[in-house]
């Protein structure tokens, strides 16, 4: 079907029930924290939408946003990319090579002035000679493309603050996406890599409603990063009864306790994992055992330890020193009352015991 063609008209097309399509609006609304309200208005808007076209660049990435771009079940990668919008240039997903490649993307540019969808991973090296595509430097592609999109979303922490190739010492002087493009909406998602249904989500969002959604002061989609992990964890309970895990064999590790201790980011991460959770919703790695290391977060890689413990006050800067602090007293006065709880039960036993 032709690329001017209603979505209405080519979900039709494929024997895409409207039933089936209210669905897709109605989890698109859910997991963007809108009200059940605007689904039929999002439906109408959506139907009568064009597929938008979008370019995705990768610099100096490990290719792990796009692997779990791959898993997204809310919509599926396949529907995103053959119902939802045109994927018109992407390394990895595409099927053409070489100077094909970047005509498609140069095509792509000219066609759509100003109403592409930029999306970008991977940090991007300010000495230019680190990393070309097709003879281009990272900083020049990303200036070119950037200049006629709508709005450019930043994907991963790499993207969205520099992630790994900017940690110290820096040889690539390595920057984020914001750092060099100023005159354009920018939406950062990040993560190593970012929860897949927070970048399908924001597209989805987009598609329906014309907008992107409300930003925190990172610059980061408030549905997903509105809260911290700590907040929802299920070991939350055994953090606010000082019950820790000191070692990650020991008994309160098998019993699930709080892995605050062994160096867990949740308090100062923001970031939906403890509910959205990955594959399809199975598990996150908190729930797998392993303690947050609070990737979502800008400079994480330099942070300290991963096991060292926030109470420390290595992570971050600023509030995040001071939540961190606040924290860690938290947790203390936690163990505090949970060990002077068991000493007076122990008293009163003993009491009623004479």
């Amino acid at each position: 079907m032709a690329r001017d063609s209603t979505l209405g008209e080519l979900l039709r097309s494929q024997g895409v029930s409207r039933r089936a399509f209210l669905k897709f609006c109605t989890t698109t609304a859910s997991v963007m924290a809108l009200p059940a309200s605007l689904v039929p208005a999002m439906a109408d808007a959506l139907e009568q939408a064009k597929r938008p076209s979008v370019i995705w660049l990768s610099f100096q990435e490990c290719t792990g946003c796009t692997e779990a771009l791959t898993r997204s079940h809310a919509p599926t990668l396949e529907g995103l990319i053959f119902d939802f919008i045109s994927l018109d240039y992407h390394h990895t997903l595409q099927a053409a090579s070489g100077r094909a490649a970047e005509e498609a993307r140069e095509e792509a540019m000219r066609e759509h002035a100003g109403q592409y969808l930029l999306l970008v991973d991977g940090s991007i090296p300010t000495v230019k000679a680190y990393s070309t595509i097709a003879g281009i430097s990272n900083l020049d592609m990303l200036k070119d493309s950037a200049a006629n999109a709508a709005a450019v979303i930043a994907v991963g922490t790499c993207a969205a603050y520099g992630g790994l190739p900017m940690a110290a010492p820096n040889p690539t002087s390595a920057v984020s996406v914001s750092d060099i493009v100023s005159d354009k909406p920018i939406i950062n998602i990040p993560g190593c890599p970012p929860i897949p249904l927070a970048m399908t989500g924001v597209i989805a969002h987009y598609l329906t409603l014309g907008t992107l959604p409300a930003l925190d002061h990172l610059g980061r989609p408030q549905a997903f990063f509105g809260e911290n992990i700590h907040d929802r964890c299920y070991r939350r309970p055994f953090y606010d009864r000082g019950l820790f895990a000191e070692t990650f064999d020991d008994e309160g590790a098998r019993k699930g306790w709080c892995l605050y201790k062994l160096g867990c980011k949740g308090p100062v991460a923001y970031n939906a994992c403890a509910h959205v959770k990955w594959n399809q919703g199975v598990s996150f790695p908190i729930q797998s055992g392993h303690g947050c290391i609070g990737c979502s977060e800008p400079g994480f890689w330099d942070a300290g330890g991963i096991y060292e413990s926030i109470a420390r006050g290595q992570f971050g800067t600023g509030p995040q020193i001071a939540t961190a602090a606040l924290v860690g007293a938290a947790a203390g006065a936690g163990a505090a009352l949970l060990a002077r709880s068991k000493k007076e039960k122990k008293a009163a036993a003993h009491a009623a015991s004479e």
